[in-house]
């Protein structure tokens, strides 16, 4: 069973938690500097904010409970965008876990993840290092990337 993912970046991170958890009837799961998630059930929705420009959509994606469903939901970005970035062992929002980015025609970030474990502290950006691994793999002709030796890129 997989989980849609929604992940916005706020101006105000007390207010927007004041106003989510207000319109979704609960409190967010997991909260921490900078940070809050809800964990939804009605509908199946992991949606998480964080403080970050530009403020709006930081990306979309899918949150599966095994590594088998990643390599099959990540199979479908690849064969749609052509190109995904995989991390094994992120540590990003507060959890680790191995996650394939994609990029959509309109540069919206598609993350498929599964995770693995959670952090006391946030981790790396991880959409920074998605499109620092993009711009080296249209470089260099979608090799592995230098800056990451646990990342690869991937292309059809």
């Amino acid at each position: 069973m997989s989980r849609f993912h929604v992940h916005l970046h706020v101006r105000d991170i007390q207010q927007s938690v004041q106003f989510y958890s207000t319109l979704f009837g609960i409190s967010p799961t997991r909260i921490k500097s900078g940070y809050a998630k809800w964990m939804l059930e009605e509908p199946k929705v992991n949606f998480a904010i964080s403080t970050g420009v530009p403020v709006g959509i930081s990306h979309l994606g899918f949150q599966v409970e095994t590594e088998d469903e990643l390599a099959v939901v990540s199979s479908r970005a690849q064969a749609a965008a052509g190109t995904v970035f995989v991390e094994k062992g992120a540590r990003c929002c507060y959890a680790t876990g191995n996650k394939a980015w994609a990029e959509d025609p309109q540069g919206v970030v598609w993350e498929t993840f599964h995770t693995t474990g959670d952090l006391e502290e946030a981790g790396a950006g991880a959409e920074a290092t998605f499109q620092d691994n993009l711009q080296i793999a249209d470089v260099a002709g979608c090799g592995c990337s230098t800056k990451q030796p646990e990342a690869v890129c991937c292309a059809s």
